[in-house]
């Protein structure tokens, strides 16, 4: 038996002539001492945080300004949250928590590692899946990711351009409306004008043509 339900099981037992508490603060008020439930069993018994509060606490962790979360702290909330979202229901609370802003404001910040890592968080929650693919076009995301994957910043490592080809073939692979942006996007680097539907997205090769393009330039920089 799990230890924490037997622990439980043995706490009702020994306080069952007193009312069973509703919420942990009733919990801890009532039972003061060593025989009281401890942090870990009540978690077990009103039950943990739920994803959508795993997702929004590891995105403030990513965000915060304060100098105690180091950058370890927050590659670890980071990877946790692509984890997460490698669940299309979860992917899709991106947008109802209001996170699709700061994750695609995190690809202009100065670290390398969480630039990288909110391309790879970007990619997984856009992989066939078409809200969030919308999501990412209407704020722009795939501007951004272009940019990335040529290299636009200064020094842009090839790792985290390799990852913004990656979050772009996610984005761009079934969802016309991304792969019109990207496109238009790359014919303007070259004094271009590209049409709509130019490149079609739901043909797997001609899209392996952009790619593979983008990809090349990020190893060879």
């Amino acid at each position: 038996m799990d230890r924490n339900l037997n622990e439980l099981l043995k706490w009702g037992i020994e306080n069952s002539t007193e009312p069973i508490p509703t919420t942990a603060a009733e919990a801890q008020q009532a039972n003061p001492s060593p025989n009281g439930l401890n942090q870990e069993i009540l978690a077990a018994l009103m039950g943990g945080p739920s994803d959508a509060d795993l997702m929004k606490a590891a995105v403030e962790n990513i965000t915060s300004s304060d100098p105690e979360i180091t950058l370890e702290s927050k590659l670890i909330a980071f990877d946790n949250l692509e984890q997460l979202i490698e669940s299309l229901d979860n992917a899709n609370l991106l947008a109802k928590l209001g996170l699709w802003t700061p994750l695609l404001e995190l690809l202009g910040h100065d670290e390398a590692e969480l630039r990288l890592m909110a391309a790879w968080c970007i990619g997984t929650a856009v992989q066939n899946n078409e809200p969030c693919q919308e999501r990412l076009v209407a704020l722009g995301g795939v501007e951004r990711l272009c940019a990335m994957a040529l290299g636009d910043r200064a020094a842009e490592t090839k790792d985290v351009r390799r990852k913004a080809v990656y979050a772009l073939s996610s984005a761009c692979r079934n969802y016309q409306p991304a792969m019109d942006v990207l496109s238009s996007e790359l014919a303007k680097r070259e004094g271009k004008t590209a049409e709509t539907g130019q490149v079609d997205a739901t043909n797997m090769d001609a899209v392996d043509v952009v790619i593979n393009g983008l990809r090349e330039k990020a190893l060879s920089a």
